[in-house]
């Protein structure tokens, strides 16, 4: 687990906590387009919940906000590479044509213009550019747009096309990967000064590194479920899965509090040979994630 302290603009914690703040959500959305006019009509929304029919489960969106113009965003930063980015940001599109209009009402071009943003840390089309923006243009003769109001925009901090886009967008993107405060204090991007200021608030708040554990301990009881999962279905990477919770309590009481073994032990009333080679192995094995420790506590066959 990342400390607070360690989290980039590319880790959802953090990126969703700077995008619910306006000045900092008005500030990336005007170094995207370029435009220093471009403002919030409304405070975004983090995870917005859409539900198209009473019957469906609802669908979460990342980040979410409307400009003066009515026209709506959806910004998400994507940091695993996964290959259904594409047809996701189709599914955010429809979810949100779905949700603009009211039963019954039959004037389409009351719909807003919509933006799907996906910003990653990998070249998604492998074109070498740092921005790849899609409109719905015809096959027959390419400089016809349909002009229906929808773009999709797809952000790649690696890319190698800067003569092509803004110096303000590439300090952006390189600012995303490593939301270092050297890079945001020498910059001359005043814009990317506001994001980093509410950044580094959000790092230093203790109300945000309670906030952040809370986060984590929703996952660690997603996992649990895992656990259960697991022993019912006799899989061992269910069982992994499970065994991560109590890794991840384990950690944090060594890694962040210092207690010691026997401290721990104690503490969470398990057997200390048991704390003792999780601690072993935490130590042994630092990149490793709790659920990789778990695996290696079964191969073992060490029990709590």
């Amino acid at each position: 687990m990342k400390k607070l302290q360690e989290l980039t603009l590319f880790d959802k914690f953090l990126f969703d906590e700077t995008m619910d703040i306006p000045e900092a959500h008005e500030a990336v959305l005007q170094i995207i387009f370029g435009d220093d006019n471009l403002k919030l009509l409304t405070p975004a929304q983090t995870e917005k919940e859409i539900r198209t029919a009473p019957w469906l489960r609802s669908i979460r969106l990342d980040v979410y906000a409307i400009d003066q113009e009515k026209r709506i965003y959806n910004t998400e930063a994507q940091k695993a590479e996964k290959k259904d980015l594409v047809k996701r940001s189709r599914f955010y599109q429809s979810l949100i044509d779905s949700s603009l209009l009211e039963p019954g009402a039959i004037n389409f071009n009351q719909m807003n213009d919509t933006c799907i943003i996906m910003i990653t840390p990998f070249d998604l089309f492998g074109e070498g550019r740092y921005q790849y923006t899609f409109r719905s243009r015809c096959d027959e003769n390419p400089a016809l747009s349909m002009e229906d109001g929808a773009i999709r925009i797809f952000l790649n901090s690696h890319g190698k096309n800067p003569e092509e886009v803004s110096p303000e967008l590439i300090e952006f993107l390189k600012y995303m990967e490593s939301t270092d405060a050297a890079l945001a204090e020498n910059s001359a991007n005043e814009k990317l000064k506001k994001i980093h200021k509410h950044v580094s608030q959000i790092k230093a708040s203790e109300e945000m590194g309670v906030k952040y554990m809370q986060k984590w301990e929703e996952k660690v009881l997603d996992r649990e479920e895992g656990r259960e999962e697991g022993r019912e279905e006799g899989r061992a990477e269910g069982k992994a899965e499970g065994r991560a919770s109590e890794i991840y309590i384990i950690r944090n009481q060594i890694e962040q509090v210092q207690r010691t073994p026997e401290e721990t032990a104690e503490l969470l009333v398990l057997e200390p040979e048991y704390i003792k080679k999780v601690a072993e192995l935490l130590e042994e094995y630092p990149e490793e994630t709790d659920v990789q420790i778990a695996a290696r506590i079964l191969k073992a066959g060490v029990c709590e």
